[in-house]
């Protein structure tokens, strides 16, 4: 047997091998032989395709696989979560960090699961990977579904230190006024920037679900117990990379989100009323972009929705899943 004909039955026999479960590898670009992505699919591939975009730079979708993948599926849907380029259980120390990376990554995803269209859960950060993506191939996106998603990055950054001096002032704790004057003085463009206002948002609680329920408690319980929640893997280079190779960075994806309306593609918001890091008036705005009825804001809710309140996320998602949209 020829040294090409070998290579090629090596790589058919590899493909079937991943293939072979509904945890399987993703060449990132299988031309040039790149790591592989982590990706896994949960219920019957003839149902609606739902595929979940995890936060980052730095994040995994194992929070998302931990908690509501399987019963997201089992309302109907086939869901695929992944971990994008370099992040997660997608390692790969030659991973640019670049929005450009993501869509070719998302290209041969959707490739190898043969689907022409999908619908996009994309959450926080993720949901600027999915409005870009959907922007420049509207032919292979349904629906684009805002989970907690960052849409102007500046206005959230703002309202993240405002509010954060407000409360120092309030407790007349010097500190944190100390903590937002350093991020002021920084190059709003920067990761340290970026960082350092999210590791302010964390500390001061911007982040937990106000009023902890018991379904809360043992849903996070099960996702630490989970294999998921064991793997959950961060890439503290990720920002660092990101910031250093893509231009794309700190940005308003107002516009972009009006063009994907504008193209037929459904377009639908779901937040937590106390996600710190969003105003009253960003949600508004977006609102008012969506239309009331693609709109959900729900209570005693930060910035994990589909772990805070699960069945309230479910029934949205499932309700929306059911709306006729189409160019």
């Amino acid at each position: 047997m020829t040294s090409l004909k070998l290579r090629l039955l090596l790589l058919w026999m590899l493909q079937v091998l991943c293939l072979a479960g509904s945890l399987f590898c993703l060449p990132a670009i299988a031309a040039q032989a790149q790591p592989e992505l982590y990706v896994k699919t949960y219920g019957n591939p003839a149902k609606p395709a739902l595929l979940y975009i995890h936060g980052g730079p730095r994040g995994n979708s194992t929070l998302f696989e931990g908690t509501t993948a399987q019963v997201l599926a089992d309302r109907g849907f086939y869901v695929i979560v992944y971990d994008r380029r370099g992040e997660g259980r997608s390692a790969d120390s030659g991973a640019t960090f670049t929005f450009d990376e993501a869509f070719t990554d998302l290209n041969a995803l959707l490739s190898s699961l043969k689907l022409s269209k999908v619908n996009l859960l994309g959450h926080s950060f993720g949901g600027i990977v999915a409005t870009l993506y959907s922007e420049k191939h509207p032919e292979k996106i349904q629906r684009l579904l805002l989970i907690g998603a960052l849409v102007n990055q500046q206005q959230s950054y703002d309202h993240i230190l405002q509010t954060a001096t407000a409360s120092g002032s309030q407790q007349t704790n010097p500190t944190i006024v100390q903590q937002v004057q350093v991020i002021q003085a920084l190059d709003k463009n920067s990761a340290q920037y970026r960082g350092l206002t999210y590791q302010l948002a964390a500390e001061l609680g911007y982040f937990r679900m106000p009023n902890p329920t018991a379904e809360y408690r043992q849903l996070t319980a099960q996702y630490q117990n989970s294999p998921a929640g064991k793997n959950n893997i961060r890439n503290d280079q990720a920002p660092v990379k990101f910031y250093q190779n893509e231009e794309r960075v700190n940005i308003d994806t107002t516009s972009a989100l009006k063009r994907i309306k504008a193209s037929g593609i459904g377009l639908y918001a779901l937040y937590g009323k106390q996600d710190g890091i969003f105003s009253e008036t960003q949600l508004s705005q977006l609102q008012q972009l969506t239309g009331p009825t693609k709109f959900a804001l729900i209570d005693n809710c930060s910035h994990y929705p589909f772990v805070d309140q699960q069945q309230v996320f479910l029934d949205q998602i499932e309700n929306w899943m059911g709306d006729s949209v189409g160019k």
